[in-house]
Order: C-alpha cells, then structure tokens, then sequence
C-alpha cells in the first residue's frame, strides 16, 4: 500500500463523468451548469473520463472511444478550449470538491502525437509494425516501456496536468510497470504533494490470461505499492455471480473479508455497482427495492464510493462510449435524495477507521455488516430480495434509529426484524 494512503478516503464519494454524453452540448460549459446538482448528491470527487483528443485512424463509432488518445498533453475540441477545463476545475474546487482526471498510459491512438514524433516508444510486432497485445482493442497502439524516454515523457505529462487537478484514474494500470508508477508517483509529489492515484486493476482472469502471454500484469498487492486506490475487480465476478445465480451471497461476503487481511491495513477499495465498462445497476438488479438495499450497501461499505453519471436516476442502459449517447435525466427515477441521506452516514469516522466483517444469510438473501472501533459499532442489514424476517444482530436489546430514514428499529432478543428497506444503526 502507499504509504501516504490516508485511510479518510473511505469516507469519499466520487462522481465519474464522460462528458460527451453527459449533456446534448457535450462540453465542459455544460458540466459546470450541473455542479450545484452533483454536489447535492454528496460527492467529494469528481472523475473525467479522458478528456484528451481522440485519434481518427482506426476510430471505433463516429466519434472514437476516448481512450485511444491523440494527444496526452492537449484537450478534446469538441469539449471545449483548456481555459474551459480549467474554468470548470476551480468551479469544482469552489464548490468544495476535487476533480481527477483519466490518464490512459498502456497505449494510444495509431494516429497519436507520439506515433508521429516517436514511433520507437511502441510496441512492434513481428512484422516491425505497431500494435497492440490484446486482440479486441483494435483502435489502439500499445506503448513500449523498455524505453527510458517514454518514462520522462510521461511524467512531464502528469506533472503538467497536477498543475491543474487533483490526481488520476489510472486507466489499465497494472500493463504498465511498477517501477513506472512509482517513480511518476514520486516525481508528482512534487507538484502536488497530495496527489490522489486511483489504478483500475483488472480481473483475476485477466491477469493470469496477460501473464500466460508474456505481458505485464500487477496484481493489486503490487498496484497498492503506488496508488491510493483500487478497482474490486478482484471480488467483483462474486458479486455479479450472486446476481445471475452462479454463486451464493455468501461466497462474496467471504471475497469481501479476505479483503480485510490479504491487504495492508491502509487499504482503499473503489466500491461501485456500475461503472462505464460494467452494466447499469438497474440493468442487472430491476427491482427497485432490491437496487436500494444494494445502494445503502454501496454506501456502507469499507471504501471510496463511486457513482456513475446517471445512476441517480436509475439508467438501464450504459452510454455508448464510441457515439453520442446522451444519459437519459428524465427516466421517471429519481434516487439522489437517497443517495444524499447515505452521504452522512459514509462521512462517519468508524467507517474509515473501523474494522469490518460481513455475514451473509443465504436462505434469505440478506447482507449484513459490521463496523467496530473502540467502544462503537456500526451495523447494516440490508435485504436482497424483500423477504420478511427476524435477523441475529451483534447489538444489545434497545430501540435504535435507522440512521437511513429516522425510522425505528426495535432489537429484541439479540434479534430484528428486516422487511423490505435497507438499515443502518450506531450504537
């Protein structure tokens, strides 16, 4: 784990935004018109997707995936001018929040400014043409690492954008060397001494697949050396296997708890339902009771929160990354005034700083979690599929407060009674 790691990042929530489909406009103006919104929500960080230039050549969609970069150092034309971006970044700050951006440093465009001015940064196959090592990402060049002055290119290039943001998504960290990360760690810390680092690792599967072919692959223990947080992609088949009936709950309670010794104590785990390379949340969970008790879990759960732009409003389709696909904001759902009643409850000091366990009960399809620090504990039950029943509690007889809704719930007999709605309680 970083040692820098500060363990308060569990309290965060972050908002990840692709501008293109965010807005009819697609810009940076209109982002910034969204921010009184978005902060309501309570969030703490915002995420951009790239934000860079998109190659032509080889272009997936009419408009490109943004990340096959054109251009590491320069802005998207069609978001805006720079001066916009860092209009909207101190519009950010000053409404209390940060802003990262995504860098993507395993590849770029095959049209890149770096291809044009450095063909000997990338990789070559054996034909002597550039490429790329895995198959389906056919819009893109992957860079080559061996080079020394690919490494100062980089780093010149983060430490440019730390000038501006907060920190950076890393996208597909672990196909780049670790040493690279950390000297780029090192080096941004002295633009920005608080530089936020978030790596998407990648799948178990994945990282046995790359490494059987030769490549790079970090697992999070390595990726934890030099960021602050990491993808659950090493739990996340769990999860969805839970949803399409592969695997018990239980078995991903059990993922989740290994967490909790496999890795250093300081560890941030990203917690998400949905993500840009995942289905929606409403997608793979319709019920709308069901999707509430996963959110309050979302929430309660040890790590950084990330929502996804148009979670709120309960989308079922993931915008197109390659065309304009703007997120439906009148689909008739409307949760950001849960969300906001979760906000508090993350900010609370035992989740950053408790420890934590979760117990499944598979017979009902029920969740629940405990944090206990010093003399205080933290509890949630949270019902999967809207079963009534009475649920064991590690808590002492008493009436408590749903720290959710202000209901009461009563524990009698060590024992309380879940229905239908998501519950937390302090004691």
């Amino acid at each position: 784990m970083a040692k820098k790691t500060q363990k308060v990042l569990r309290n965060k929530v972050m908002y990840s935004i692709y501008v293109r489909n965010h807005s009819e406009e697609g810009t940076f103006k209109a982002v910034e018109k969204d921010l009184d919104r978005i902060k309501q929500l309570g969030v703490d960080i915002i995420w951009f997707m790239p934000i860079h230039p998109i190659g032509v050549k080889a272009r997936k969609g009419k408009l490109g995936s943004p990340y096959a970069n054109e251009d590491f150092r320069k802005i998207n034309p069609e978001y805006g001018t720079m001066e916009d971006f860092k209009d909207l970044v101190n519009a950010i700050h000053d409404k209390g929040m940060q802003c990262i951006i995504d860098v993507v440093y395993n590849h770029t465009s095959p049209d890149s400014w770096l291809v044009d001015n450095h063909p000997e940064y990338f990789f070559k196959k054996t034909d002597g043409s550039m490429g790329n090592r895995v198959g389906d990402w056919s819009d893109i060049v992957d860079l080559d690492y061996n080079q020394p002055g690919l490494w100062d290119y980089q780093i010149e290039s983060l430490k440019m954008w730390a000038e501006i943001v907060d920190g950076f998504r890393c996208d597909v960290a672990p196909l780049v060397p670790l040493d690279f990360w950390l000297r780029a760690r090192e080096e941004v810390d002295k633009v920005r001494p608080d530089c936020l680092w978030l790596s998407e690792s990648v799948e178990p599967e994945f990282i046995l697949f790359l490494r059987s072919q030769g490549m790079i692959s970090l697992s999070d223990s390595e990726i934890f050396q030099a960021f602050d947080v990491s993808y659950d992609y090493d739990i996340h088949n769990y999860f969805k296997g839970y949803l399409t009936g592969d695997n018990k709950l239980s078995y991903y309670a059990d993922k989740v708890n290994m967490q909790e010794y496999i890795y250093p104590e300081n560890y941030v785990k990203l917690r998400y339902l949905e993500n840009h390379d995942q289905p929606r949340a409403k997608e793979l969970i319709p019920n709308d009771n069901d999707l509430l008790n996963w959110t309050a879990f979302l929430y309660f759960q040890k790590g950084m929160t990330l929502i996804y732009a148009g979670q709120e409003t309960e989308n079922d389709v993931r915008p197109d990354l390659f065309n304009k696909d703007t997120v439906n904001w009148n689909t008739g759902k409307d949760i950001s005034s849960f969300l906001s009643a979760l906000y508090p409850i993350k900010k609370k000091e035992i989740v950053a700083n408790g420890s934590y366990l979760l117990r499944a009960i598979d017979e009902e399809d029920i969740l629940v979690g405990e944090y206990t620090w010093g003399g205080h504990k933290l509890v949630g039950v949270f019902n999967m599929k809207g079963k009534s029943v009475e649920i064991e509690v590690n808590l002492p007889d008493n009436a408590y407060t749903n720290l959710i809704d202000g209901s009461k719930v009563i524990v009698k007999d060590g024992k309380l009674l879940s229905v239908s709605k998501p519950i937390i309680i302090e004691v």
